[in-house]
């Protein structure tokens, strides 16, 4: 197996991936600002044209009523709507926790001078909500959700018209307060600039293909977004301790999701790395989705062995994996060494495919190494932390005086004034 240099002391890969940068994005790129400015000028009449250019949908129509809504939950086979209630219940709960945390705060920093914020929830978000291959209804479940804990006044939805129907019943039962049929670009345009039936909203979230991650790119601004996500990613750290069997599995779940998601494996044993790589290629003979996870195997599985546990941490922290799993002797000290990734699962029984689905964790996660910059998608992305300040007599009397200063000093004359004033005032009143 051929080994590649790489950016950190004593890691060696013994299986390398192909170069992850995307290709054909200029093309993406022009079609994706054609979508966008003529759903800004047109409107629906865009809208619809899109849908049947790009879905095959004669829609005129979008959004799915009341009577459609109840339809789609009621065709759920009993067992599937229990495991969707459980899914939803458990990432309320969490969503619920973490607000818990989120705290206003009023202090006076100085004699008169008072300072603070307030936690407030954005008025109107918008949910993309994508169609894909099979009807994930988890992920309406990631991005509905925590915008209904955290009090958002309207939870708009957009999919796909030719979603799958279980995945309307997905957003009726996650809170989505509108459920449109508009997928691609044109969903994200919709939204970001409203139409005659779709409502502007001020953040998008949610995941999609490259062509709503580039529409997503593109309204940034005006419009808030949650991230820019990649292809799925996971990493799994191991030591000699690893089970190669369950760690090729946990690869493998992963693979099949996308022929692009990268997929790799960090250990400190050789051996294990080995075991692993004869595990996968065993398992992919008898994989139902073998197509898909075989073809992301080969282009873009990867397995670096490290010297050590501090070579293993610290290309752990350059990759920044999306997911990040620790089947070692001792995972929980390991996961307080670690820094950088989207979420971390911590021992052997912590599989991705739970918070994936069902377990409470956002699924919602940052990719293409964002994890060293931030995390993923949770309660407070629907919030605002938003400051303000008063001041009493004694406060105007031990800040006026450094800001007149500093203004002079930057030849900002109204400054100065501004500062000056109050300070005036207050001699006067003094006198």
């Amino acid at each position: 197996m051929p080994t590649s240099p790489l950016p950190i002391a004593g890691v060696r890969q013994i299986r390398a991936p192909q170069d992850t940068s995307v290709s054909g994005m200029s093309d993406i790129q022009t079609t994706v600002s054609d979508v966008l400015a003529a759903v800004r000028s047109r409107g629906d009449a865009a809208v619809a044209e899109f849908a049947a250019r790009f879905d095959g949908s004669d829609l005129t129509a979008f959004e799915v009523g009341p009577d459609e809504r109840r339809a789609a939950v009621d065709e759920l086979d009993p067992q599937t709507r229990a495991d969707t209630e459980f899914a939803i219940d458990n990432v309320r709960r969490f969503a619920e926790a973490q607000l818990a945390t989120m705290l206003p705060l009023e202090i006076e920093i100085r004699d008169g001078v008072h300072l603070g914020h307030r936690i407030l929830p954005i008025e109107r978000v918008g949910c993309y909500v994508p169609g894909g291959r099979y009807p994930l209804l988890s992920a309406p479940v990631m991005t509905i959700v925590p915008a209904k804990v955290a009090g958002v006044d309207e939870v708009i939805a957009c999919l796909p018209p030719n979603a799958h129907r279980a995945m309307i019943a997905g957003c009726h039962l996650s809170g989505a307060d509108r459920i449109f049929r508009i997928g691609g670009a044109q969903a994200i345009a919709a939204m970001a600039f409203g139409t005659e039936t779709v409502p502007a909203v001020n953040k998008i979230v949610g995941p999609g293909n490259a062509f709503v991650n580039e529409a997503k790119r593109q309204v940034f601004g005006p419009v808030g977004i949650d991230q820019l996500a990649g292809p799925s990613e996971i990493y799994i750290l191991a030591d000699r301790t690893g089970d190669a069997e369950m760690i090729a599995t946990d690869l493998l779940a992963q693979a099949e999701h996308d022929v692009r998601t990268r997929v790799g494996l960090i250990t400190t044993d050789a051996a294990l790395a080995q075991a692993v790589e004869d595990e996968v290629a065993r398992q992919l003979h008898d994989l139902a989705t073998a197509e898909t996870a075989a073809q992301a195997w080969r282009d873009y599985g990867e397995i670096a062995v490290c010297d050590d546990e501090a070579a293993m941490i610290a290309y752990s922290d350059h990759i920044a994996a999306e997911h990040l799993q620790i089947h070692t002797a001792d995972a929980h000290a390991l996961a307080q060494k670690l820094r950088n990734y989207g979420s971390l699962f911590i021992g052997e029984m912590a599989s991705v495919v739970y918070s994936d689905k069902c377990c409470g964790t956002n699924h919602t996660l940052p990719t293409m190494a964002a994890g060293r910059y931030t995390g993923g998608l949770w309660v407070g992305a629907y919030m605002k932390v938003a400051t303000h300040q008063w001041l009493e007599p004694e406060g105007v009397r031990q800040v006026a005086p450094p800001a007149v200063r500093q203004s002079a000093s930057e030849g900002l004359d109204g400054h100065r004034r501004a500062a000056q004033i109050r300070l005036d005032r207050l001699q006067a009143t003094a006198e």
